[in-house]
């Protein structure tokens, strides 16, 4: 058997190790344009802080060490196109034709352009070029002011960056408040009033519009017509699915259409990781969810799959665990839907937690402060969502009491859940 994966990120990487446990001698072709082994972009601020050596953006070593452990080719060669129907990667080199094909090409930052603002003055914060330029300028010590568009995961990352550099920063979005599709509004307002507290700048219903030099100084002009002094700016807006190699070859919608076993519309044609959608367990609607777990299981599931093996890959729900400016933000679930609000804790200091309940299930929950029992909510949202009556076993529910909740309240909340 003969294997491709064109992309080489976290979902290529676990791909090609279950590959290599189900199929000992087939040949594996990796197909990647960086030469780079498989980096966690989530991890590029914490190496443009300092707070990682170069290496701790690669969580699975380099390509040689790779290497060592699981047998595969790497070909440093941009694909062109992939010839879905007669299954055959084409790069400038050549043509080479596959028994199975994946597609793991990932996500990239996406950002309009912005009038006046130049090349050198951009910065996205996606790879670890991104990274590595965006340090680079932070060592010249000539940046003074910074904005920030895009209240996101990244954007709060890269604003903590800044503002512990000791440069003036501004964060704005369009949204009302910040991380839009994460925090509900109440959540969102404590976690703005304490950036702002710590001398962050704050701009929400506004974008920059375009850029003005005066004299020897920068600044953005905002939609709204103020002005603020910006020597860079930072572009956390989104990303897009990488799909350009398979345009036309395959069914795509935002990301590429694929199976429980991650197929596509193509047999023997595969995608996993943020260029393909994958099932929101909570809504029923497949969609993209960029998150690096997710990669991990979706690459898993395809492996199996081109191996002749019966992974399946169910779906996930949204969730975004993030660390930043002495605090922990938790979201899980879809913040548009209503129903019964609980919540437990003081928002102000310690453990604060916003549950929204309906028929039994937990639509969605905000959590500040106590990271620590993220997995136990995750996991049992995860359940209810696939529809099993679940309670808690005693040693998840100690941890519970010994991060901050109470019994009484762990036995309300499964008494509205399982009845």
């Amino acid at each position: 058997m003969k294997y491709a994966i064109v992309g080489f990120g976290t979902a290529g990487y676990h791909a090609v190790k279950v590959i290599r446990e189900y199929d000992k001698t087939g040949h594996i072709d990796v197909y990647g344009n960086t030469g780079l082994a498989p980096y966690n972009p989530m991890l590029t601020t914490y190496y443009a802080f300092d707070k990682l050596d170069y290496n701790g953006m690669f969580p699975f070593g380099d390509l040689e060490t790779i290497r060592q452990k699981v047998e595969f080719t790497y070909r440093q060669e941009t694909v062109l196109r992939v010839h879905a129907k007669d299954r055959i990667v084409e790069t400038q080199q050549g043509k080479e034709c596959y028994d199975r094909i994946l597609i793991a090409t990932g996500a990239r930052a996406f950002a309009p352009p912005v009038k006046g603002l130049g090349p050198e003055d951009a910065f996205l914060m996606r790879t670890v070029e991104d990274a590595s330029r965006f340090q680079e300028r932070l060592t010249k010590k000539n940046v003074k002011h910074a904005v920030v568009i895009g209240a996101s995961m990244v954007g709060i990352k890269v604003v903590e960056v800044l503002h512990q550099s000791g440069i003036e920063t501004w964060l704005l979005d369009l949204a009302k408040n910040i991380f839009p599709l994460a925090a509900y509004p109440n959540v969102a307002k404590v976690i703005e009033d304490r950036i702002e507290r710590q001398g962050v700048h704050l701009k929400f219903g506004v974008t920059i519009d375009h850029m003005e030099q005066e004299a020897e100084a920068q600044y953005a002009v905002l939609t709204d017509g103020s002005r603020v002094p910006a020597d860079i700016v930072g572009l956390c807006i989104g990303t897009r699915a990488a799909t350009e190699t398979v345009q036309g070859e395959v069914e795509i919608n935002r990301g590429i259409v694929v199976n429980e076993r991650m197929e596509t519309s193509v047999p023997g044609i595969y995608a996993a990781g943020d260029c393909c959608e994958g099932r929101n367990l909570e809504s029923g609607q497949n969609q993209i969810i960029g998150l690096w777990a997710n990669a991990n299981r979706q690459g898993t599931a395809a492996g199996a799959s081109m191996a002749g093996g019966s992974a399946r890959f169910e779906g996930n729900i949204l969730h975004n665990i993030t660390h930043f400016m002495n605090m922990d933000f938790i979201g899980f679930g879809d913040n548009r839907l209503t129903g019964e609000v609980i919540e437990y804790g003081n928002p102000d200091h310690g453990l604060y937690i916003r549950l929204v309940v309906d028929d039994g299930k937990i639509l969605g929950a905000n959590i500040l402060d106590q990271y620590q029992i993220s997995g136990i909510v995750k996991n049992y949202m995860l359940r209810l969502f696939a529809g099993e009556i679940f309670v808690l076993p005693d040693y998840q529910r100690a941890m519970l009491i010994k991060a901050g909740l109470t019994g009484p309240f762990i036995d309300m909340l499964e008494e509205k859940i399982n009845g």
